[in-house]
């Protein structure tokens, strides 16, 4: 195919792309590789960026892989040390220490750091998955293995990946976020044998009643994906829910 000119359009063979016409780019990738007073804005380009991702998803997949059996708590950043939920999450990270699992939780305060306490205190593995957030928050102190991640899709892979089942302290947007994403999962079964349990009925009620009464009654969702997740406020009876698949 000739071009307005009656001649072969210029082309440009750049690995597996091709470039033809006004797409041509001027240079090589070898000259732009050497030529180090070249323009530096490729380091804010998409395909620098698929670097960096594939980047986080090696250096996440290398610290976890021998992990050994792991449950994910998540809750609120937000729960203050002297809140009842800031004690129940010491004490879910023990009981699940105890029982023989690492406790993964999103690495900062409030219920993030109450899981990583009790599961440090109980002598278990404490993991801590951090994100790049605006509003720093920084690895709580009670974490031995941390990874701070730039972006959510891969720290959300991470949580799946390593754990076993997910329990959910009362939180805010992001823990609705990995609770829903974990729903989905199961539901879809992109991942099987995956407790899940919301601690708190208190708390978790109007989520509950919601889903029952407008998502599962208008058709949106079955009434067996009701069965996905597991609701209590028993420590021992929310351990035993998300550890008894693997026997833990």
């Amino acid at each position: 195919m000739t071009d307005k000119s009656g001649r072969e359009p210029k082309e440009q063979r750049l690995g597996p792309v091709v470039r033809r016409r006004d797409q041509v780019q001027p240079g090589t990738t070898d000259q732009r590789l050497l030529d180090t007073a070249g323009p530096s804005d490729w380091v804010h380009q998409d395909p620098w960026r698929v670097m960096r991702i594939q980047s986080e998803f090696v250096e996440g997949f290398g610290a976890l892989a021998e992990l050994g059996p792991a449950i994910s708590v998540f809750g609120s950043a937000r729960t203050s040390k002297d809140a009842p939920e800031y004690d129940k999450g010491i004490r879910i990270g023990k009981a699940l220490a105890e029982a023989g699992f690492a406790v993964i939780t999103g690495g900062g305060p409030g219920a993030m750091e109450a899981a990583n306490k009790g599961a440090l205190e109980a002598g278990g593995t404490s993991v801590g998955l951090g994100i790049e957030l605006p509003f720093e928050q920084g690895m709580n102190p009670y974490v031995d293995i941390g990874i701070n991640f730039r972006y959510f899709f891969v720290r959300k892979t991470m949580f799946v990946k390593y754990a076993s089942g997910f329990v959910v302290l009362p939180g805010g947007l992001g823990t609705l976020d990995e609770l829903f994403e974990a729903l989905t999962l199961v539901q879809t079964q992109k991942v099987t044998r995956f407790p899940i349990v919301l601690y708190g009925t208190e708390y978790w009620k109007g989520l509950v009643d919601w889903v029952r009464g407008s998502v599962v009654s208008t058709g949106k969702a079955s009434e067996r994906d009701l069965e996905l997740f597991h609701v209590t406020d028993d420590i021992e009876e929310a351990v035993t829910l998300v550890t008894k698949e693997v026997g833990g």
